[in-house]
């Protein structure tokens, strides 16, 4: 009587299980035809390039050579820093440090027609260092500032904004395609506070970096679901300002000089600027590439107009020793 029940319990756990098993495909099937946004997998170049990071969200993967498209496509390549740029040797030459997010890693541009490769035969007593990671905010930049120096030891920072989304960055936990990034919130007293730290794996890193995500529709929905809930949306008060002066203050306190370009005029930071004495320059003007997917990137004519202003607020703040041969150093305010 027994061994009967026993087998009876068997053939209904059995029939459960294939039901469950049945139902698990057909689910998984359906989420394939269904091709929800939500579940795809990226193509952007920070999923193309670019891995999960614990501390910035996300950072370039170190010696890789690859071809990633947005407005066109351009070869890139890292170094051991994870940075497009050659490979970095600390000697007795000063370092000018160009630090901020696309437009210093070079979206749409090859490697050659960036602004950083255009300085560099130009200015040929300084390293030129190009500390762009692609989709950072101000905020991450500042942590990655950190995270470079004791390898880099710059001379000089310039930072690059770009006043296209980084206030809208610096102001949220969640950018892009959902990706997950550290964030500062603003305190009683004023000063700002670390959030957010160790980042949440993005919908986008666990399909390209976890086995099961990537290759099962129904674990990316559990997880997209996950992360929905768990690690929502958040917003916070803009604090650029306050950014921008941590990094001087950063900057300064290492003996080094801090100096800021702008992709083009924001009237909050150029007030601000001026107020706490930080040289700048803009890049009203510069050519740029049409909203096809990441639009607003420069092409190589804007990167060249960026180049020459840059070597006036440069040479407008002894950075550089011998005016520049070319001229177009309008927009800097020293």
């Amino acid at each position: 009587m027994m061994g009967v029940k026993v087998r009876n319990g068997l053939r209904s756990l059995g029939a459960v299980a294939i039901v469950t098993i049945v139902t698990l495909a057909l689910l998984e099937i359906a989420l394939r035809v269904a091709d929800f946004r939500e579940l795809r997998d990226g193509v952007s170049e920070r999923s193309l390039s670019y891995r999960y990071d614990a501390e910035l969200g996300w950072m370039p993967v170190p010696g890789l050579s690859a071809d990633v498209t947005n407005a066109r496509t351009v070869h890139v390549k890292h170094n051991s820093l994870g940075l497009r740029d050659d490979e970095f040797v600390l000697d007795g030459k000063p370092t000018i440090m160009f630090l901020g997010d696309s437009f210093v890693w070079g979206l749409d541009a090859e490697a050659d027609e960036r602004f950083t490769e255009l300085l560099k035969p130009r200015i040929a007593n300084d390293k030129i260092l190009a500390a762009g990671v692609s989709g950072f905010g101000t905020d991450q930049e500042y942590l990655l500032l950190q995270k470079l120096w004791p390898k880099v030891k710059p001379a000089v920072v310039v930072l690059i904004f770009c006043t296209g989304n980084d206030r809208d960055d610096n102001s949220t936990n969640i950018v892009y395609e959902g990706y997950q990034k550290p964030y500062f919130v603003t305190t009683a007293d004023g000063s700002l506070a670390l959030r957010g730290q160790p980042v949440p794996k993005s919908r986008l890193q666990a399909i390209k970096e976890d086995w099961w995500v990537r290759n099962s529709w129904l674990v990316r929905l559990a997880n997209a679901v996950y992360l929905k809930f768990r690690h929502p949306k958040i917003t916070v008060p803009d604090p650029t300002d306050r950014l921008v002066d941590m990094i001087r203050d950063y900057v300064e306190s290492h003996g080094a000089k801090f100096l800021v370009g702008m992709q083009t005029t924001d009237a909050d930071l150029v007030h601000h600027l001026e107020a706490v004495h930080v040289p700048f320059v803009t890049f009203d003007g510069a050519g740029a590439y049409p909203g096809l997917g990441i639009g607003g990137h420069w092409t190589p004519e804007g990167h060249k107009l960026v180049a020459e202003r840059l070597l006036g607020l440069l040479q407008a703040n002894h950075v550089i020793e011998q005016a520049p041969a070319a001229t177009g150093s309008a927009g800097a305010r020293p």
